[in-house]
């Protein structure tokens, strides 16, 4: 470990969609930033489904036209069959001058996208870089001890994830809104033309799943269990029977929680590091990015003698509180046909 410190103006703990964001924002007001993550890019992560919505935030962070070069799989909506309806086609729709299209990210790619970006705006990266420790001076956070060393700012941004580590390392109060709820997920190679054209979502009483091609010959599979039975909870999906799987089959858990403190003295948390629901609700990059974005204006203005830091929390914290409940009871109808899913 290096024993120098190192001081800026903004921390960022995870180089995902959520902090590079902010960094981002906060680097367009010129505050010195550096990111760091305990993995160095490339990176494994699953491919995600992206949402309509996502277009004018890359805009605005100035990736759009990466994004779009980089020939991510696009789609027109989505395959839905809920409470054993009869599967339908949900189109995103469209406005005056176009028809709007998902895109179907290869998540390696589509982080790298942002964190080259990133890096080009003068953001520092460490990878691999691990965050041990906050650093808490009279009751507000302002640093945070590393593998790389001591590094001290005014403010730190918590995009670490499902894990929450800065939640964890404050002692944070986090709320369960659900069962234990564990996704499975895998990807196979071949061809299954069925599900080229957009991806599916299918319930039935023993969950749901989730199918999409994510790329040429490669698709992807989310299943979400409420039955006690492993054998169907490990399988692929018998659509995908047939096809190569790559890789192993790999599990998270997304039961739904939330981080009672989501900012405060020096610290705001994006993403899944204030809040995680499962992929149900759809939106979990655009949430991410959305939530990082927002840290790093409210950051900026405070920084910049705009507002004042007790009004930036409050505003933040009802603001993600806020979406999170919708959200929660968004879920909570969709699951009201399953009798085994009580709420908390």
């Amino acid at each position: 470990m290096r024993s120098s410190t190192s001081n800026f103006d903004v921390i960022v703990v995870g180089s995902g969609p959520a902090g590079v964001a902010a960094s981002i924002i906060c680097a367009k007001k010129g505050l010195n930033v550096v990111i760091l993550d305990q993995e160095s890019f490339p990176r494994y992560r699953p491919g995600e489904t992206l949402h309509p919505g996502i277009q004018p935030l890359l805009e605005t962070l100035g990736v759009a036209d990466q994004v779009l070069a980089a020939g991510f799989l696009r789609h027109h909506g989505n395959w839905v069959s809920w409470e054993e309806e009869k599967l339908r086609f949900l189109p995103f729709g469209s406005d005056s001058m176009e028809e709007w299209l998902g895109f179907q990210a290869w998540r390696a790619d589509f982080d790298n996208i942002l964190l080259k970006h990133a890096h080009s705006l003068g953001v520092k990266v460490l990878q691999p870089c691990r965050a041990l420790k906050p650093m808490i001076n009279h009751n507000r956070i302002s640093g945070t001890l590393t593998t790389c060393g001591e590094l001290k700012a005014s403010y730190l941004v918590d995009s670490s994830g499902r894990q929450q580590w800065l939640a964890q390392g404050m002692n944070l109060s986090v709320k369960k809104y659900s069962p234990q709820l564990i996704v499975k997920f895998g990807y196979v190679q071949g061809e299954y033309q069925f599900r080229d054209d957009a991806p599916a979502i299918i319930s039935n009483h023993e969950g749901w799943l989730w199918t999409a091609r994510v790329r040429p010959n490669t698709y992807h599979w989310t299943r979400l269990s409420l039955t006690p039975d492993t054998k169907i909870k490990d399988q692929i999906p018998p659509e995908f029977r047939g096809l190569a799987p790559v890789g192993n089959i790999r599990g998270a858990d997304v039961t739904w929680r939330a981080v009672q403190g989501p900012a405060g003295p020096g610290y705001y948390l994006a993403g899944d590091a204030a809040n995680v629901l499962d992929p149900l609700s759809s939106h979990g990059v655009l949430k991410a990015m959305m939530t990082g974005m927002m840290s790093g204006h409210l950051i900026s203005q405070v920084l910049l003698g705009k507002v004042t830091e007790s009004i930036a929390i409050q505003y933040y914290s009802n603001w993600i509180k806020g979406w999170f409940q919708e959200d929660v009871n968004y879920l909570k109808k969709l699951y009201s046909h399953f009798p085994s899913f009580p709420t908390c």
